[in-house]
């Protein structure tokens, strides 16, 4: 005779079956349903195509041990490799190269872990196959690797202080300004789009490539942007933006300026030029760190919206856009974040 099943055993019983991936298992836990209603091992015998042994035989599983008696095991040999120790080693291995283990490649293998691991650890013989299906499951993946830098500026610190410090004291008579230049190319830059499976979109290129260059200022505290646009990238484009900068800020007391080391922000001719115009103080930013010019984020948006994937056919077409994304973007969001 069967105990009586509460409703709470009945619901978490009916949970398990409409969660549980496992068909047998839910098998299982329907005839324990069915025979609960009042429905013979016969019947159950019927609706399920279970054996009467079977049924039988899960219904004395279900009185020994409950919901858990009716789990089904593990398929498939016992692991007897100790995955725990083995999962830790490659934790560690991964954040070395093989170089420094004294082989001579750059980058791991399967078969290189497997040799490895069997070199430092005797007792554990690992095949390459098993470590290339564990591997994902540890989360490690076989991905592209990010370049970088190991040189750092030995000015660093001091760069970053005294641009803080500009940004802080920002005033409408010191205003402060991410200045920077881009290239634009007839030839679009090539992205990511919407398309249909197994369709590649095409996008048409002149085929013989013109450039165009913009330099840009963008207010670090208002996000107005001020550019101007040349065929050089050259002091006197940077001039000319200098020049903008100071008919628009005439009552500005000092015009701080945020740059990077780009040979044309320190040119003879630029020098000349500041020298004749001391209001403008420049305060170039550590080498190799891109990231402190937000002006750069400008740079972004304008090509992902603008020149990547465009289909202009002439150069005059794509400035024209570029010009109209610069006089619209003002103010510029991104820039009133820098606080």
């Amino acid at each position: 005779m069967l105990p009586v099943l509460s409703r709470a055993e009945r619901r978490r019983i009916e949970k398990i079956i409409y969660k549980t991936n496992d068909k047998e298992h839910a098998r299982r836990l329907t005839a324990i349903l069915m025979l609960h209603q009042g429905q013979t091992v016969s019947m159950v015998h019927q609706l399920t195509a279970a054996a009467r042994s079977s049924i039988q035989r899960w219904l004395s599983w279900y009185q020994e041990c409950g919901i858990s008696g009716l789990e089904s095991k593990q398929r498939g040999r016992f692991c007897s490799l100790p995955y725990q120790q083995i999962r830790l080693i490659l934790e560690l291995l991964i954040q070395f190269s093989p170089e420094d283990f004294g082989y001579q490649r750059s980058r791991w293998s399967s078969e290189l872990f497997a040799s490895l691991i069997h070199r430092l650890c005797p007792e554990l013989n690992i095949a390459a196959s098993t470590i290339r299906r564990w591997l994902p499951k540890m989360g490690i993946v076989w991905r592209r690797a990010a370049p970088t830098l190991h040189i750092r500026d030995p000015h660093r610190d001091e760069k970053m202080a005294l641009i803080n410090n500009a940004l802080q004291s920002h005033s409408i008579n010191e205003p402060v300004f991410y200045v920077d230049e881009a290239d634009i190319d007839l030839n679009p830059k090539i992205g990511a789009d919407w398309m249909r499976r197994h369709q590649q979109k095409r996008i048409p290129t002149p085929g013989k490539n013109e450039k165009h260059y913009v330099a840009g200022a963008l207010n670090s505290q208002t996000g107005k942007v001020i550019y101007t646009t040349g065929l050089s990238k050259d002091s006197d484009l940077f001039i000319q933006l200098l020049e903008k900068l100071k008919r628009h800020y005439r009552r500005a007391k000092k015009i701080i300026l945020v740059l990077d080391n780009y040979v044309i922000h320190k040119s003879q001719k630029t020098q000349v030029w500041l020298k004749n115009n001391p209001k403008f103080e420049l305060l170039f930013q550590p080498v190799y760190s891109p990231w402190v010019n937000r002006i750069e984020l400008l740079w972004r948006s304008m090509h992902e919206m603008v020149t990547r994937n465009h289909r202009c056919r002439a150069m005059w077409e794509l400035l024209q856009k570029v010009k109209y994304f610069l006089d619209h973007v003002s103010p510029f969001a991104i820039a009133a974040q820098n606080k």
